[in-house]
């Protein structure tokens, strides 16, 4: 079951982490108190406990609203100050739906008023937090919710998308449109009879979505939900409150809530587990973000100078490693899987995050539910004043436990350097991506017949065991794979490029690691060019419907490929020892074309040999193959089980194509 247990054990481990600080930042760890205790809102009928902390401040009010923005406040309550710099008040009857903010005098001048930083419920546009019953906003049956089982976390196949990007095209057949619940309907289908949204979803055969930030954010004003406006949302507001504007009311905060868990609910019902994109690097700003009004510049990063520091490129930085940063991103993630059933965590610019913390909160979320999938961006978007061999960046994840890195070494191998959008990779010819490409294929770990010199980017195995791999070919960030293909390759027919994608993701398909998909890659998703969309109009953005019906044959290969990968454990082998045992490189005295063997039943098979021969260039090539009774499963085009065999020593594919055989 997704609903989760608390683990004493592991939050004790935890808050024995919490003496640990940066000797760069000008806000030690030892000059403030730390609170070990819960913090918040916690509500009950006969009474509502507001606990914060605010370890500098002098004085602490409450103000209670009747609404969630506007009129006057009907109360006005002085907290008490308690032990380890917190400060708590208790209203001894029912609030419920009650609406609140705190404000915090900072020396001689009162902070903005603010929700806590625990806010569970919030009003319109998030800047009054809400006494909310959380037993009442769970929809019928959510007491027996069930995520869909998961052996391993190599068994992932991850489809990232945008909760208003799915539904939001006229013709996508969905009724609520760039909403939560526009992920709860089902049989959804375009004009032309092909499922969309979540009947989409369920029909292409992966086994995760992850959402796009979808905690409450900063950049939408869910009071003008008629004005167009769009964000990917990587500008955090409230990070345990659902975002207002993907529900149908932003003005109740029980209806965010409810319809968020509505969604969690349709997709584990239907086969399919939820990872959020979480983004605890950076706030929206510094100066009226919540962190600030409580304990101003202790929950972000600072240069030797004091000034605040910047590896996030969004104007300030987390300091995960501060004892009350490290107590709160544990707690808000607990929340978020036990509150909302979360099946896994995408960490936006791991790479700033400290080592101890992430692995604070691994140990604790997969002693509780050890299908949990945590991975993330193992790189920042500038320098940390915080030590790079403390933080969890791709070379550290080594140092992790159980938790993923995104492989650019196999993205940009596949297609072509993220620094130059002209560049080609090994799918569209280019002569010196092919180790990049194998290293990816062996999901980072150490394997005996790579040459690390030759990688693109990193000269060592990075990756302990093949579920710290995130195998892909795009996401939401920059260009699609359509486009960026089209952009390298202008003289290339749109039969080229079709070739160049299916052989991308093919790739991606087969390899060891956990596989992850961008939305609509499965039908050639452009956005006509535009590659940071992140506040782009829906006509950019959005998922068309109408090219699933153009490039129907191009789906039906995705989709028989992630059948064939969920067919076949040999694609998925769950540790490193196994991958260097039963995946064998072949030398094809070629650099455009890779060929493998997954030998002796791998990972339990039932194909006793399985053999991948990939083909970068755009002519046919021949490829020496082992003796056996070969029988070609895919190629290219399709996949059929049954095949066709294949004889003699030599295999010829055509160009810009994937085989796959089994013996």
């Amino acid at each position: 079951m997704s609903i989760l247990k608390s683990t004493i054990a592991g939050v004790m481990a935890f808050m024995a982490l919490i003496s640990i600080t940066s000797a760069q930042t000008t806000i030690k760890a030892e000059n403030y108190p730390v609170y070990n205790g819960e913090l918040g809102v916690k509500y009950s009928v006969k009474k509502t406990v507001f606990k914060v902390w605010a370890p500098k401040a002098s004085a602490v009010k409450l103000r209670l609203y009747d609404a969630g923005a506007g009129g006057l406040a009907i109360k006005e309550i002085d907290l008490t100050k308690i032990s380890g710099g917190s400060w708590q008040t208790v209203i001894n009857h029912n609030i419920k739906n009650k609406y609140y903010t705190f404000q915090v005098m900072q020396g001689d001048k009162w902070s903005l008023e603010a929700p806590d930083i625990y806010a569970k419920a919030v009003g319109v546009n998030g800047h009054r937090g809400m006494v909310v019953d959380l037993k009442a906003t769970d929809p019928k049956g959510w007491d027996k919710d069930k995520s869909p089982k998961l052996k391993k976390l190599t068994d992932a196949i991850i489809y990232e998308l945008h909760i208003r990007d799915i539904s939001i095209d006229p013709n996508s057949g969905i009724k609520n449109k760039g909403k939560f619940l526009g992920l709860t309907e089902t049989n959804t289908k375009g004009p032309d009879g092909h499922s969309t949204g979540l009947a989409h979803l369920k029909e292409l055969g992966v086994t995760h979505v992850h959402i796009l930030p979808a905690f409450d954010f900063n950049s939408i004003d869910e009071t003008k939900p008629d004005k167009t406006q769009y964000n990917w949302g990587y500008d955090p507001l409230n990070y345990n409150v659902p975002e207002g504007s993907y529900s149908t009311n932003p003005y109740d905060g029980n209806v965010r809530i409810k319809e968020f868990k509505q969604m969690v609910q349709a997709l584990h019902a239907n086969g399919l587990r939820v990872i959020m994109d979480v983004v605890y690097n950076h706030t929206a700003d510094i100066d009226h973000s919540n962190y600030t009004q409580f304990a101003p510049g202790y929950f972000y990063r600072h240069n030797a100078d004091g000034s605040y520091s910047n590896a996030t490129g969004c104007g300030n930085e987390f300091a995960s490693e501060q004892p009350m940063a490290r107590k709160f991103m544990m707690e808000s993630l607990l929340y978020w899987a036990r509150e909302y059933h979360i099946d896994g965590f995408r960490f936006d610019l791991m790479g700033t995050h400290d080592i101890k913390t992430m692995n604070a909160i691994s140990d604790t979320l997969h002693a509780i539910n050890p299908s949990i999938v945590m991975y993330g961006e193992g790189w920042t978007a500038g320098s940390s004043p915080y030590p790079e061999d403390k933080r969890a960046v791709k070379k550290n994840v080594l140092k992790l436990h159980e938790i993923a890195a995104f492989s650019d070494d196999i993205r940009d191998g596949l297609k072509g350097g993220f620094g130059n959008v002209k560049a080609k990779g090994f799918v569209s010819g280019d002569q010196k991506s092919k180790m990049s490409v194998m290293f990816g294929i062996a999901a980072s770990v150490q394997h005996p017949q790579i040459d690390y010199s030759k990688v693109n980017d990193s000269k060592a195995p990075w990756a302990m065991e093949p579920y710290g791999t995130i195998s892909y070919a795009s996401c939401h960030d920059d260009n699609t794979l359509f486009d960026r293909l089209k952009i390298e390759n202008p003289d290339a027919s749109e039969a080229d490029l079709i070739k160049m994608d299916k052989l991308a993701n093919a790739v991606i398909l087969t390899s060891q690691g956990i596989s992850f998909l961008h939305s609509g890659e499965e039908f050639l998703r452009t956005k006509q060019g535009i590659a940071n969309s992140f506040s782009s109009s829906d006509n950019i953005n959005e998922i068309n419907w109408s090219r699933k019906t153009q490039y129907v044959d191009v789906f039906n290969y995705y989709k028989q490929m992630i059948a064939l990968r969920k067919d076949h454990p040999a694609f998925r082998m769950p540790s490193a020892g196994m991958i260097r045992s039963h995946l064998n490189f072949m030398e094809t005295g070629d650099p455009s074309t890779i060929a493998y063997q997954l030998t002796d039943h791998a990972n339990g098979d039932k194909w006793k040999t399985i053999l991948v021969v990939l083909n970068g260039s755009s002519d046919a090539k021949t490829v020496n193959i082992p003796a056996g009774n070969w029988t070609l499963v895919s190629d290219g085009n399709k996949v059929d089980d049954a095949g066709k065999p294949v004889s003699g020593s030599s295999v010829t594919i055509p160009g810009i194509t994937a085989y796959v055989l089994h013996d």
